[in-house]
């Protein structure tokens, strides 16, 4: 997937594989891991070796891992000299890396101070419990950094298996955006895999199960409580995406200008962050209310929160605040894709979900076509309050 852009004499090239952490099995983390690996050292270059040329010739190297998928991508000047090199160089990150057990232990111990951070913020534990709950054994329900006991257990023999395993060519799109003709990126496309395993594309994801909601409280000593509220959503192939995206922005999407940020902020002062998304991937991704208040406001935050999704429901939004959202997201869209690193990430999520090819060229047309009937039948469609499971995280 290409996009030429010649504002910048820049190049952007990013290779997402269908390897996130839904692709762990009994190993959380083992996906980040993998993918963290792949960046230390490849070839006959070590990792202070390769950082070393590509931070010689201003090449940044990025990777990062979802639930669904698993990136790496590298950003270099668009002349011929820097392209040649940064484009070797991610051949061999991709086809050779090397997984030295002096990287992997140090790797290693990042992860687990990562992990032990995590445990220590609110609403890193409330998310993960909403995540745990919601999905139970299904591969969306543990963290993509995994946990203590996982990692420690993880192999250099596991790493291999995964990576050979799902760093295949089948099993991956390519993005680029720069200053450079089709041709020259269907080069940089060819030499980049051209060494990487056909392999096959990863099976697919199951379908989670509803299950129905419930409410618990965690005891943390802390001031503050974290609330999440939410439930099953939609996939990144639903019908619905657009008339839920228009309407989300309008109950929590626009934060201080929204339903949920009128009644808990602007009226109560019970909050000063609340907020609501949709975060559709391949299968079901959850629909989420989030919050964070004192510990004696936490349970009239929540009464709040649902009381506005409950009032939301019935009635959807007026046309005053449908107009408010559509000049929003359609006026604010042409920066979130402004430069190649953020339109690198929209073409690649186009590839990634199979996407219509169109999709970035319509989008404000799509936002525009939204009704609030469409809105109100699309969220009485998808969500049920009474299937919320309430996750609530802080001091008594």
């Amino acid at each position: 997937f290409f996009v030429r852009s010649d504002a910048l004499p820049m190049v952007d090239v990013r290779v997402v594989f269908d390897a996130g952490s839904a692709r762990d099995g009994n190993l959380p983390g083992l996906a980040s891991f993998t993918n963290a690996m792949l960046s230390e050292g490849a070839g006959q270059w070590n990792s202070d070796m390769l950082a070393e040329k590509l931070e010689d010739r201003g090449i940044k190297l990025g990777s990062g891992v979802q639930r669904d998928m698993a990136w790496l991508s590298i950003r270099t000047m668009s002349d011929n000299t820097n392209i040649n090199f940064a484009t070797h160089a991610f051949s061999k990150i991709l086809s050779k890396p090397r997984f030295e057990q002096e990287s992997m232990e140090r790797l290693r111990q990042q992860f687990l101070a990562q992990i032990k951070r995590s445990e220590q913020s609110l609403g890193s534990i409330a998310s993960e419990n909403f995540f745990k709950t919601m999905y139970q054994s299904h591969p969306y329900a543990h963290p993509t950094q995994g946990n203590l006991q996982s990692i420690k257990n993880i192999s250099k023999k596991n790493i291999r298996e995964f990576y050979k395993n799902h760093y295949v060519a089948k099993n991956s799109i390519i993005a680029i955006v720069g200053a450079l003709d089709i041709q020259k990126a269907k080069k940089i496309s060819q030499a980049i895999t051209e060494n990487l395993n056909p392999g096959r594309h990863a099976s697919k994801i199951p379908i989670p199960r509803k299950i129905d909601g419930k409410k618990i409280k965690y005891d943390y000593p802390s001031s503050q409580t974290h609330i999440y509220i939410g439930q099953l959503g939609i996939s990144r192939y639903s019908q619905d995406y657009f008339p839920l995206f228009v309407g989300n922005k309008i109950l929590g999407g626009g934060s201080l200008v929204s339903i949920l940020g009128d009644e808990i902020r602007n009226k109560r002062g019970l909050s000063y962050s609340v907020y609501s998304y949709f975060r559709p991937m391949r299968a079901q991704g959850p629909f989420l209310m989030v919050a964070q208040t004192k510990n004696d406001n936490a349970n009239k935050a929540q009464d709040v929160m649902q009381s506005s999704l409950e009032s939301f429901l019935k009635s959807g939004p007026t046309e005053k605040q449908l107009n408010a959202a559509k000049r929003n997201i359609i006026g604010g869209f042409p920066l979130n894709i402004a430069n190649n690193s953020k339109m690198v990430e929209y073409i690649s999520m186009i590839g990634f979900y199979d996407l219509p090819i169109d999709w970035l060229s319509t989008l404000q047309r799509k936002v525009d076509a939204v009704t609030s009937t469409q809105i109100l039948n699309a969220f009485r469609k998808h969500i049920d309050p009474k299937n919320n499971i309430i996750i609530l995280v802080g001091g008594k």
